[in-house]
């Protein structure tokens, strides 16, 4: 589909990923609305997009979409939903509220996939997450680069996994009855400028660059050992896929959108204390809650289908996501 002229609905389009997705959206000629209750998005990510044609009076909405009547009243008259709303944190949050974040997260998907058919919503997008994937694919020793087709039989470490899986698999169960059309995404670790950065709810690459800004005021600390690995996919990248998913990949199953490369938290903290120029001494605290051992995805998928594959490398993104970091902390200070 084209997405010139359409109506488009972002649910969670203040957060980081959302906003970022919202000025492609506008770029593509899109009408574009935004819901998002700011628990992690920020009004701050959505006023620069004035200059391309969004009005936050006009169209962002303030609302909890764990409220079946808010998600009713608000999801209609569009030709696309990209349901990105979702409540997750750094490891150590998303592991001291699992009830809450399953919860929470079960009843806003539920919500917004039903009022999407009540409403007749023709397309909906929905990016899960590769924490879903079995724990015991992402414990091994070794690195085991995962495919799509190895989430069954079901077995998440989180809450938060469980949670976007079960997302998944309703989305799945609405598309094969013919009630709407599906895109589906699994993303790996999104990172870059935008991206939360406090101590308490942000994710591994924006907290270890505001310990390298903030060093010596405060130590270099990773949580988990050097020889754990992630797949990092940065930002932009992850909105290339969100938007050729919606003109290529409605109704063609899930699509794992990763770099392929696995990166262990002991090279990402080189790289970090390299890009500071600071003379950091990196300190490693595996008592601290760390996750699964590691995990790195196949995107074969991605690219025959969507003609996707990353553009930006991780020395490229950390970079500019810590420049971003550093500005946006010197602000804070001022």
């Amino acid at each position: 589909m084209t997405l010139k002229n359409k109506k488009i609905l972002v649910t969670g389009g203040a957060g980081f990923i959302g906003s970022t997705l919202v000025k492609r959206l506008l770029e593509e000629g899109a009408t574009v609305r935004v819901v998002d209750n700011l628990w992690r998005g920020s009004l701050e990510n959505l006023k620069p997009l004035e200059s391309v044609g969004f009005d936050v009076s006009r169209d962002f909405h303030l609302a909890d979409l764990t409220n079946y009547s808010n998600c009713l009243e608000l999801i209609r008259g569009f030709d696309l939903v990209y349901h990105l709303a979702d409540v997750v944190a750094g490891v150590n949050f998303v592991f001291s509220h699992e009830p809450f974040i399953f919860r929470q997260n079960v009843l806003i998907n539920t919500n917004v996939l039903s009022a999407c058919v009540a409403n007749k919503i023709p397309n909906y997008v929905y990016p899960g997450t590769a924490c879903s994937f079995p724990k015991k694919l992402q414990m091994s020793e070794g690195i085991v680069a995962l495919r799509e087709d190895q989430t069954y039989p079901a077995e998440p470490e989180s809450s938060y996994g469980w949670g976007k899986l079960m997302g998944e698999y309703e989305a799945e169960l609405a598309q094969k009855s013919g009630q709407l059309n599906v895109g589906l995404l699994r993303f790996h670790n999104v990172y870059g400028p935008g991206s939360l950065f406090d101590s308490k709810r942000s994710q591994v690459i924006p907290s270890l660059i505001r310990k390298a800004v903030l060093f010596p005021r405060e130590d270099f600390i990773v949580w988990g050992s050097p020889d754990q690995y992630r797949d990092f996919v940065y930002v932009d990248d992850i909105v290339s896929a969100l938007i050729l998913v919606a003109k290529k990949g409605m109704n063609k199953g899930l699509i794992q959108i990763s770099s392929g490369k696995a990166t262990t938290l002991k090279e990402l903290s080189e790289m970090i204390v390299k890009i500071s120029k600071k003379p950091i001494k990196i300190k490693f605290d595996a008592s601290k809650p760390s996750g699964d051992r590691g995990r790195v995805g196949i995107a074969n998928r991605a690219k025959s289908i969507l003609g996707w594959r990353p553009v930006t490398d991780i020395d490229l993104g950390l970079t500019k996501t810590y420049q971003w970091v550093n500005e946006q902390i010197k602000k804070q200070s001022r």
